[in-house]
């Protein structure tokens, strides 16, 4: 079981020496924020950075990690707006990698949902269990008011913000299926972001993309 760590308590024996920072990365999902923000509403993506590693929550269409990781502040398809710094952790890199494993198992791709179960809901999971507080208000607020957020999502963002395309399945090196991902977006190849999917133990590997 993983306990609770907060930016207090330890750090005020050692001053912080050795800490991770814990970061709150947050995207716009649409330019209608640059008007909604500033009265404290807002159609976001977001996830948490440590160790120079940025995890968030998508949707695929398989029973399993819908975690992901890509680089800090980079997430293709959203536009970075801030971070908020939410505290402190005395994991390793290695202990939180497989904190996030851990974790991932609670949320699936095919459970995401833009209303009850998006990537703020699980940034705001990871943060109650590693400082013991929530995410701030704001970056979720449009989903707790419910029906009301699809009034103001476009079209092409009311189902989902992330998706997987599957191509084909392919094996790996130790024999297990996996699936190969392909975009629809018509930007080149070459400059796409591909970002992979955390995985638990006895899980498949999934790639995915943002489109």
């Amino acid at each position: 079981m993983w306990s609770l760590m907060s930016s207090s308590g330890k750090e005020q024996n050692n001053g912080g020496i050795g800490r991770a920072q814990l970061y709150l990365n947050v995207y716009d999902l649409t330019p209608v924020n640059n008007y909604l923000y500033w009265f404290g509403f807002g159609i976001f993506h977001s996830g948490i950075e440590v160790h120079g590693t940025e995890y968030a929550f998508g949707a695929h269409e398989y029973p399993t990690s819908g975690v992901f990781e890509v680089e800090p502040k980079s997430c293709p398809g959203f536009v970075y707006r801030r971070s908020v710094w939410l505290g402190t952790t005395d994991m390793s890199r290695t202990e939180f990698r497989l904190f996030m494993e851990h974790l991932a198992a609670s949320f699936h791709g095919d459970t995401y949902h833009l209303i009850a179960k998006n990537c703020n809901h699980f940034t705001e999971e990871v943060c109650l269990r590693l400082t013991g507080k929530p995410i701030p208000g704001w970056v979720n607020r449009l989903a707790r008011l419910g029906s009301f957020c699809n009034c103001l999502l476009p079209e092409s963002i009311q189902v989902t913000a992330v998706r997987t395309l599957p191509d084909h399945p392919a094996c790996s090196e130790d024999g297990t299926e996996s699936i190969a991902s392909s975009t629809a977006l018509e930007s080149d190849e070459e400059e796409e972001m591909d970002h992979h999917l955390l995985t638990t133990q006895n899980s498949e590997q999934f790639s995915v993309v943002i489109v």
